[in-house]
């Protein structure tokens, strides 16, 4: 629908209704949204002059073919921070547009801040723009975190076009914005926080990333069930998305990426939160290990691997009689159903009894492991737990196992081997294809098992 104005053809605006969670859109209210099921939270939106759509980052040029085309290397620049290089990839690459994502009061503006800070004192001017608090409070925050560069400039604005306007004045290279759901255009009749809003807001910051070849940090809030907040168009606009995990009542937090176009996503950085800020944590597996109990049932150390990061976590479980007709089953930190598989293979394949226990697991540490190489460690607790045998406290599993109870080979055993003699165990029960694969030599004992029964008559002794 248009209507003419003045002599110019301008569109007529359109109401519509759109869903805060997912972004699905209605020509009317509805109570419950059919995409993503969630009820009572559509609300009203005005759909304007199509002129915010007109900053497309995409030059028209004449199709090139692809042998032709020179491959470069991005150029990065460290953060000072090893943890925030890892996940990123080896460091920020200029021009990238940056979505980081967590839990209220996680850490993200503190990682950021120090993130600036740093950017600050080696490579130039940083603009850090706050939605949400006044430029006193980043003040007290900083005076706390020891950021003292004078190169880190704060200004508290949530409109997007006053926001590029000192952009392109300052022209800073390190650009933070905190958070992408208070800013605003003022062409746009939505609230600030909405669909529409978000959306076009990250694409004008995408133009000004690309177009200037700066660098933009972005804070995401989350919704309750733990993704980002806004359209799910969101994700797919940025470089990069990161998530800080883990409880604001902890101390360690972990940095994971799950979208990286110029690096790899399965790295994760781990961080531990201190009165002076968020200090990198070298070596999480003495973290995990690091309260242990040894003697107890129904425990043990697995070595996992997060991108090219060997990773030792211990594996709790607890197996007692269920008061209930239907037992309970409940994880965390490991996904639900592969632990289930594994009481299936437990019950059939060992014979164990478990239709009529409460079955509980938990990856201690606040880490969330969903690499198949656990499962050995899985089947080991829980058998220990239902035995009531503590394993031995020298030895560490790992090794994917089969619905037949066979134990398959796992990739990288020889980073996991080292990783292990490292925090000083004595002995490994390691798939048997991957033992005839080990080049390198061990103090450690390494013992190679086909089946998880070869498994547990080690290690629980029958």
């Amino acid at each position: 629908m248009y209507k003419i104005k003045g002599g110019n053809i301008l569109p007529k605006s359109k109401v519509r209704f759109v869903c805060q969670e997912c972004g699905h859109s209605s020509p009317r209210w509805l109570g419950n949204c059919p995409a993503c099921g969630n009820w009572n939270t559509f609300a009203e939106e005005m759909e304007t002059l199509p002129s915010a759509n007109n900053y497309s980052p995409v030059s028209h040029t004449n199709p090139v073919k692809i042998s032709e085309i020179k491959a470069a290397e991005s150029p990065r620049t460290s953060t000072a921070i090893a943890e925030l290089d890892r996940v990123l990839g080896g460091g920020i690459v200029q021009g990238s547009l940056v979505l980081i994502g967590g839990d209220p009061g996680i850490g993200k503006s503190t990682l950021l801040l120090q993130t600036g800070n740093n950017f600050a004192k080696n490579n130039g001017k940083v603009l850090y723009v706050s939605g949400e608090e006044s430029k006193e409070q980043i003040k007290m925050r900083a005076t706390r975190l020891g950021v003292v560069s004078e190169e880190l400039y704060v200004i508290a604005e949530t409109n997007l076009e006053v926001i590029e306007h000192f952009i392109k004045d300052m022209q800073p290279g390190f650009v933070i914005i905190d958070s992408i759901q208070t800013v605003f255009l003022p062409s746009l009749s939505s609230a600030p926080g909405s669909v529409t809003q978000v959306r076009e807001c990250t694409n004008r910051l995408m133009y000004i990333a690309k177009n200037l070849n700066i660098t933009v940090f972005i804070v995401g809030h989350v919704t309750k069930a733990g993704s980002l907040a806004g359209p799910r168009v969101l994700e797919h606009m940025v470089d990069t998305v990161l998530y800080f995990e883990g409880s604001r009542h902890q101390s360690f937090r972990i940095l994971r990426a799950v979208k990286n176009r110029f690096g790899s996503t399965n790295e994760i950085g781990v961080f531990e939160m201190v009165e002076e800020g968020l200090r990198e944590v070298e070596n999480p597996s003495r973290l995990f290990l690091a309260e242990r109990p040894i003697g107890s049932s129904g425990s043990v150390v697995t070595a996992t691997l997060e991108g090219t990061r060997p990773v030792l976590i211990e594996i709790q479980a607890l197996v007692s009689d269920s008061p209930f007709g239907t037992p309970r089953r409940l994880t965390t930190g490991l996904e639900l159903n592969r632990a289930l598989l594994m009481v299936a293979v437990l019950e059939k394949r060992m014979g164990m009894l478990l239709g009529n226990q409460d079955i509980y697991l938990n990856a201690v540490g606040g880490m969330k492991v969903n690499e198949p190489a656990v499962d050995l460690g899985i089947c080991a607790c829980i058998a220990s737990s239902f035995r009531d045998i503590p394993a031995p406290s020298d030895t560490l599993l790992a090794g994917e196992v089969g619905l037949a109870g066979e134990v398959r080979a796992v990739a990288q055993i020889e980073k996991r081997i080292k990783e292990a003699e490292k925090m000083g165990f004595s002995r490994f029960i390691l798939p048997q294809k991957s033992l005839n694969s080990v080049l390198a030599t061990s103090s450690m004992e390494l013992i190679g098992v086909k089946t998880v029964e070869e498994a547990l008559e080690i290690v629980l002794g029958g």
